[in-house]
């Protein structure tokens, strides 16, 4: 575990949270390091084990149609105890190592609350 001293102040220019938390799977607190590679989603789901869905959705062009439709992108990301994001908000979170079978992403940032 990392000490005050040893906390990181930002990560890929987004400031650390004001509370602390002892997670070792925290971006600020712990022991992960998180790569550029970037997504903005809303809460959709939060589980009690410390982890949620995020969801988004992008435009796709049907060509035999000449028509766009809506696609759906779900992705399940760790949600740190010094984040805590709630369904609804607007977040954005960065790939890391795999955390666990189906989580290789981390929540960095709250951009906006409902």
């Amino acid at each position: 575990m990392k000490t005050k001293q040893n906390m990181k102040t930002d990560v890929l220019g987004m400031p650390a949270p004001q509370t602390e938390c002892a997670d070792r799977k925290c971006p600020f607190h712990g022991e992960i390091n998180v790569k550029t590679e970037l997504f903005n989603g809303k809460v959709v789901k939060k589980d009690i084990n410390r982890s949620a869905t995020i969801e988004w959705f992008r435009p796709h062009y049907v060509q035999k149609y000449e028509r766009h439709e809506i696609r759906r992108s779900r992705l399940r990301v760790h949600n740190p105890r010094c984040i805590n994001a709630n369904i609804g908000d607007t977040v954005i979170a960065a790939r890391t190592r795999p955390l666990s079978k189906t989580i290789h992403h981390v929540i960095v940032k709250v951009e906006t609350k409902p």
